[in-house]
């Protein structure tokens, strides 16, 4: 069915981006009717800009001693899911970090192989809400129906700060990429991610000067577990600064940016935290604002525009990626990180791939009656140990989305167990799924403070090893059991870490995990009223 007839679509998805087409691809299968709106002529407009000097971040690891699909998915961050195996993103490149373009062409093979249903050319431009659902209209004046809207559009509006003057400054996505146009140049980056070393890396070479400021503390992937905070891949620039190579670090506040109208230089004033002076002024040939994008909502009509949160860079979700403050309206891909923000890996697609997988199964049973696919077991300690053990050792959504997205193992006395995949944890709190029982949730986790931890400090840092007495304050990645029931938390269980990541010692972590659902099933709660 058209989205332009009387009878409106199931979906509307804005965005044929990865998460788009990872959407649209669940949709079709699932039988819903659906379309996808592009502005772009072919999917994945966004990278064949992005990232400007086109060496992914996301890893492409092909070799890891396994044929086992799901195993091989934990170090394969760019793949999207499908039951077609030639579909993998590992066909397209060896490289390590990958050429940008190869994603773009991966992408539009992968739109191909599965015939979805794709407007290109169709930019939304205009968005409302009405009894029946939303109607969007595109830049040609077409009007597009559904009961619902996804949007997948991802971050695609400049966060550019509140500074005076940033206006005469150059932008990220379309400053010059040729190094040899800052030939002996005095460059100020503005920003500390990784577009901003991205970008000094690049200059490394023919500026003069580079100085790369921001008011935070630049926060190294390594050690925060947070693949957004800075790779090691951009990381060059740091070497030049500590080593004394006219670089630097500016750590505080620019208060404005000013560009002389003699000699075209500009003076940027910024106020110091960490130096003896307030205030101090400085010179440079070029200003790049690499800060970041948000969340663009221009499109909608005011009585449906979504709740914005922080700094109103996103959308605010409920547990299902539905707007807190627009039924209907729901979020996929990068989008997905606002339940997640600076956490685990929402905004990528190693991670979103898994968060719209459930968004899928969660529009199945808010809006199709299809409840959420699960297996039955024998309700006894012995095998729901195995169970997990199982899981754990090889499952990719709950290692990518450490924390976020765990299995659900519901019970009640003298029934089976039901065992539910892949479920957003915090909406498995609030869902019907948990509604006639206890319930057990599994999620691999780094510990509280595994981001105040020198990962090569030898003096502080415990290798990672079978420990079943030091499992609770373990650093590393680790399952973690937690028993929910009567509305409230009964019980945790850490199993132990191990430096291969296989939880699958007889003693130390079946036995142990076997030990604890036998003493949680011997006090299980009333089941919990709602």
């Amino acid at each position: 069915m058209n989205s332009t007839d009387s009878e409106p679509l199931d979906y509307l998805v804005i965005g044929g981006g990865p998460a788009g087409l990872q959407l649209g691809q669940l949709l079709q299968a699932a039988g819903h009717g659906y379309r996808i709106l592009e502005s772009g002529r072919a999917p994945g407009t966004f990278f064949r800009t992005f990232p400007r000097h086109r060496k992914l971040i996301s890893i492409n690891k092909i070799y890891n001693g396994t044929d086992d699909p799901e195993l091989n998915l934990r170090m394969d961050w760019n793949s999207l899911l499908s039951p077609d195996d030639r579909m993998l993103f590992t066909r397209y490149s060896k490289r390590y970090f990958p050429h940008a373009d190869d994603l773009v062409r991966y992408l539009a093979d992968f739109a191909e192989a599965f015939k979805l249903d794709i407007a290109y050319d169709t930019r939304a431009e205009r968005i409302r809400r009405h009894d029946a659902g939303f109607t969007v209209t595109d830049q040609h004046g077409q009007e597009h129906h559904a009961r619902r809207l996804v949007m997948a559009t991802g971050l695609t509006r400049p966060n550019t700060p509140d500074i005076p003057g940033i206006e005469t400054a150059e932008d990220y996505s379309v400053v010059s990429v040729d190094p040899e146009d800052f030939t002996d140049r005095r460059v100020l980056i503005i920003g500390k991610g990784n577009s901003a070393l991205e970008t000094a890396d690049n200059l490394v070479e023919t500026a003069a000067v580079i100085h790369v400021a921001g008011p935070h503390s630049i926060r190294m992937a390594w050690n925060s577990h947070y693949v957004g905070h800075l790779r090691a891949v951009n990381n060059n620039f740091l070497d030049t600064y500590q080593l004394k190579s006219q670089n630097a670090l500016l750590d505080g506040n620019v208060l404005s940016v000013e560009k002389g109208p003699g000699d075209g230089m500009y003076r940027v004033r910024f106020s110091f935290s960490r130096a003896d002076e307030v205030v101090k002024e400085l010179r440079y040939d070029r200003v790049i604002v690499c800060t970041g994008f948000r969340f663009d909502a221009s499109m909608f009509a005011p009585e449906c525009r979504p709740a914005l949160v922080i700094d109103d860079r996103f959308a605010e979700l409920s547990t299902a990626y539905e707007s807190v403050n627009v039924p209907g309206l729901y979020f996929a891909g990068t989008l997905m990180q606002q339940r997640d923000f600076k956490k685990s890996t929402g905004g990528f697609i190693h991670g979103f791939r898994y968060a719209v997988r459930a968004l899928s199964r969660i529009l199945d049973e808010r809006h199709h009656e299809r409840p959420w696919p699960h297996r039955q077991l024998e309700s006894s300690p012995a095998a729901l140990a195995d169970a997990v053990v199982a899981r754990v050792n090889r499952s990719s959504a709950l290692w990518q989305q450490f924390g976020v997205i765990g299995d659900l193992i519901v019970t009640a006395p003298g029934e089976p167990a039901g065992y539910h995949e892949e479920v957003p944890v915090a909406y498995a709190h609030e869902s019907q799924l948990t509604a006639s029982g206890d319930s057990f949730t599994v999620t691999l986790e780094y510990g509280p403070d595994h981001d105040k931890v020198d990962p090569f400090d030898i003096t502080v840092r415990r290798t990672a090893q079978n420990s079943v007495d030091d499992a609770f304050d373990a650093a590393y990645l680790h399952p973690v059991i937690r028993h929910h029931g009567g509305g409230g938390l009964l019980g945790v269980h850490h199993m132990a870490e191990n430096l291969e990541n296989h939880w699958d010692s007889p003693e130390a972590h079946h036995a142990p995990l076997a030990a604890f659902f036998a003493r949680e099933l011997g006090r299980r709660s009333a089941p919990a009223g709602r």
